[in-house]
């Protein structure tokens, strides 16, 4: 379990050093005890991010499902390795070549 977390500690720091680097100002929810990891800020809007991170083509995400949280926009942000970092609506399916790429988004 010790290892699962450090690979999510690395997987959301990369991330949110990503979007530091787009302008975003980025605050890490530690311990992910509440629905999103990562609360994003630029330029008066707010995102709040559940990151996740598989090597297979399909995620199965059993996690928060509205579009909304707390009348925020809430994304699923998915690693799928090798720079595929994708960015979707919450959804219980999801494959690797799905939703938008994280980097385009946050352009």
């Amino acid at each position: 379990m010790v290892n699962q977390r450090r690979k999510g500690y690395r997987v959301e720091r990369s991330i949110r050093l990503l979007l530091e680097n787009h302008g975003w100002k980025v605050v890490r929810a530690g311990g992910s005890l509440g629905e999103a990891d990562l609360v994003c800020l630029k330029n008066g809007k707010c995102i709040l991010m559940q990151i996740k991170s598989t090597k297979k083509e399909t995620l199965y995400y059993y996690g928060y499902m509205d579009k909304k949280f707390e009348g925020l926009p809430f994304y699923l942000v998915v690693d799928f390795g090798y720079g595929n970092i994708r960015i979707v609506q919450p959804k219980s399916k999801l494959k690797n070549f799905e939703g938008e790429m994280l980097v385009d988004f946050i352009k």
